[in-house]
């Protein structure tokens, strides 16, 4: 097999339609194609749902979820971080209030202990891990939790390699362990916290043996962490999609947060909770109501104070439901229940569990209006395509980041042919639709949001200049918040005024896709460093780094099915099979298989990942397939 040239997407530079869904698409004028995606959408108020940008600014965002929930009449609106970080939104929520990270990244260099868990921080979050670099060059000391030994864990004091889909037990033990030692900070656990005792129950019966037997990490490296995390004075634990991307995703995260409620390693300098994002406006889509349960500055939907506020700001109804999320948008469009889809900015034919499932019913709408920049698998299928700016270059606007810090994005290149900013294009669908926006700039959105969102009301244009980016919340105009959230539990009796802490009482679920005879090797995934996402952006460009796709098998698995370094094998799952070729990894152990989502028009993983969503987030279990390795009958090299 020679190895196939990565695709180079075409950026879009005029407006497409297509006339029949047997015709392919062809250029058309801007009124042409605003027309016709203004009368598709009109036809299907009562099943419509947005798929907004996670890589847009937040003036798109909020301009997005504006056109859902005003001109269209629905909250079913939602971007990527349904797939990859929705868990941590989730957890965080239910404890503090908030989802987004407690700490901000220069705390890191300034802690005592560092807990990487299911997190390759050198490759997916680079500029983070800068961050850690200091930190560990300045005496912490950094423990990373992963089944792989990845780039980032090579620099950490001890790895714990465990068997994915056993954090839970791996946290139950680390907290049975601080308790049965006395490290627990008990003040704080009486004060600031509730549940402790029924939390005490729950993780007795996970001894250091038992977890060792159920995560294949020895009992003396769990025993080491619990003690190094809770004799810590501060302490940093950071995550990202290996604890996410499961069908329990939010239960990991409440098990990681229950570490840091035992320990007081929260609402101070230096300690805290940080779930890194991977793309630089994940936090912020969500920030700005970009999400179906809350509206923007993450107020909850079913408050009708707040929506009485957004009411009367936008002149109009906001629906007292909570809307679709993505995952169930998906559903939806199996049943009928959703027949057109406005997506900004997103690839979920490609991004998506199941992607061939994804394909289908993307397929099998009535109307797809998709906005980007390039043209994507989603946007080969749909029925009405419009060019955007590329959201960071060619855009004015701000982003927010993991640290929940905003910062300014400014127009630095002129777009190609007659490619719009996504703002104007949506303002020129809602005209369409009966609803004149007038934004004279992005300024002009942003004041709109400030006006609406306390967390963001003292963030001028002005003021993010000024100190090159704020942190939420920024309720004033004349001063800074902590850079950390939650002191308040450190305050005097916070459970006397209403603001207690709550440990989670989470249980743990194996993966749904077990392994067996016939498909007996655990399949993970995650990012590499040289690659983004789907491959749109970063595909067709010569890297000095490793390209392309490959099944990632350590050197023992490698002996065990006779292959070696480029050999193409077939790699099938329950759901679908690819043809990739083979590279032998130290990192991985036994039993163990890694693959990426860069490359699906060379190597759609994605079929052979599974759609079992969390019940709470509604994000899939990306981290934990089972798959079989076949070696092809002609022995066949990729060089």
């Amino acid at each position: 097999m020679r190895k196939r040239q990565p695709k180079t997407y075409t950026r879009l530079t005029r407006p497409l339609v297509r006339d029949s869904r047997d015709e392919p698409l062809r250029q058309a004028s801007w009124e042409e194609a605003l027309d016709r995606a203004a009368r598709g959408l009109a036809r299907h108020r009562d099943a419509f749902g947005v798929f907004s940008c996670a890589r847009a600014t937040n003036e798109t965002n909020y301009v997005a979820q504006k056109f859902a929930r005003v001109v269209m009449g629905t909250n079913n609106v939602d971007s990527c971080n349904r797939t990859c970080h929705a868990p941590s939104v989730a957890g965080l929520s239910a404890v503090f209030g908030s989802g987004g990270g407690t700490s901000s990244y220069e705390e890191i260099e300034h802690t005592d202990v560092i807990v990487m868990w299911g997190s390759n921080a050198r490759f997916a979050h680079p500029i983070f891990f800068q961050h850690v670099l200091k930190g560990i060059r300045g005496g912490a000391r950094m423990y990373a939790v992963d089944p792989r030994r990845t780039s980032t864990a090579q620099w950490a004091e001890s790895w714990l390699g465990l068997n994915v889909g056993t954090d839970i037990p791996m946290a139950h033990a680390i907290g049975r362990e601080i308790i049965r030692a006395g490290l627990a900070d008990e003040a704080f656990v009486e004060r600031a916290t509730t549940g402790f005792e029924e939390y005490r129950e729950l993780v007795e019966p996970w001894t250091l043996s038992l977890a060792e037997k159920v995560t294949g990490v020895p009992a003396r490296a769990i025993q080491e962490l619990a003690h190094a995390y809770a004799r810590a004075e501060r302490a940093q634990l950071s995550w990202t999609l290996g604890i996410t991307e499961h069908h329990n995703g939010t239960d990991n995260v409440r098990a990681l947060i229950n570490l840091a409620l035992l320990t007081g390693h929260i609402g101070r300098y230096g300690s805290g909770l940080q779930p890194l994002r991977g793309q630089n406006n994940v936090q912020g889509g969500g920030d700005m109501g970009a999400i179906p349960n809350r509206l923007p500055g993450f107020q909850d939907l079913l408050d009708a104070d707040v929506r009485l506020k957004f009411e009367s700001a936008w002149d109009t109804v906001i629906r007292p439901h909570y809307g679709l999320n993505l995952t169930e948008m998906f559903e939806a469009m199996e049943d009928g229940g959703l027949r057109a889809v406005y997506c900004i900015g997103e690839n979920p034919a490609q991004s998506e569990a199941d992607s061939e499932q994804a394909v289908r019913r993307l397929r099998a709408l009535d109307f797809l209006v998709v906005q980007d920049i390039f043209l994507t698998r989603t946007a080969e299928l749909a029925h009405v395509v419009l060019p955007a700016t590329a959201g960071w270059a060619e855009t004015e606007g701000t982003t927010t980041n993991s640290e929940r810090r905003v910062q300014r994005v400014r127009r630095a290149l002129t777009p190609p042919g007659e490619a719009r900013e996504d703002i104007d294009i949506i303002c020129e669908l809602a005209a369409r639709l009966g609803h004149d926006w007038k934004y004279a700039d992005a300024e002009a959105v942003w004041n709109e949001l400030r006006s609406v969102s306390p967390d963001h009301y003292g963030m001028t244009y002005a003021r993010l200049e000024e100190h090159q980016g704020i942190q939420w919340p920024c309720p004033g105009t004349d001063r800074l918040e902590p850079a950390y959230l939650h002191g308040r539990l450190w305050e005097p009796d916070p459970q006397r005024r209403g603001m207690p802490a709550p440990f989670g009482l989470v249980r743990h679920d194996p993966p749904v896709d077990l392994t067996d005879e016939e498909y007996p090797i655990r399949l993970t995934t995650g990012r590499r460093l040289d690659s983004y996402n789907t491959g749109v952006q970063s595909g067709g460009f010569a890297s000095p780094l490793r390209r392309g796709e490959y099944v990632e098998l350590c050197p023992e698995d490698a002996e065990r099915y006779g292959v070696v370094v480029g050999e193409a094998v077939r790699v099938s799952s329950r759901r679908g099979s690819v043809v990739a070729p083979v590279w032998i990894d130290t990192a991985l152990r036994p039993g163990l298989a890694f693959m990426t989502m860069h490359f699906p028009d060379e190597v759609d993983t994605n079929q052979l990942t599974i759609e079992a969503n969390c019940p709470i987030a509604g994000t899939a279990e990306f981290k934990a397939s089972a798959i079989r390795i076949e070696k092809l009958p002609a022995v066949t090299y990729v060089r």
